[in-house]
């Protein structure tokens, strides 16, 4: 997996918090291996990213680009390369993104 930003790094933890707290391993399974999935993508075609999510156009002024892997959303900068962001697909992207 590329690196995350500090901000990335905490989403991971909290996300990683709450399923081992309702005693989830699938669902720490599956946000590794979309994370994994999209460090892949990110290494070897980084402009398969979309600069920005449909419902929220808004959000390529953060100039990074996104992905979706599995039911994550992942946002990332392509000349770090570095994971900037890591979102459900059901959060409140824009206000958890700025």
């Amino acid at each position: 997996m590329i690196s995350l930003t500090p901000e990335a790094s905490a989403q991971l933890d909290e996300f990683e918090r709450y399923y081992i707290e309702q005693q989830r391993p699938q669902a720490l399974r599956n946000i590794g291996h979309a994370l994994a999935e999209a460090s892949l993508v990110i290494l070897n075609a980084p402009q398969r990213g979309l600069a920005a999510l449909r419902p929220y156009p808004e959000l390529a002024t953060l100039e990074l680009l996104w992905l979706k892997r599995g039911r994550y959303w992942v946002a990332y900068d392509p000349v770090g390369p570095i994971i900037a962001g890591i979102f459900f697909d059901t959060d409140d992207i824009p206000t958890r993104a700025q």
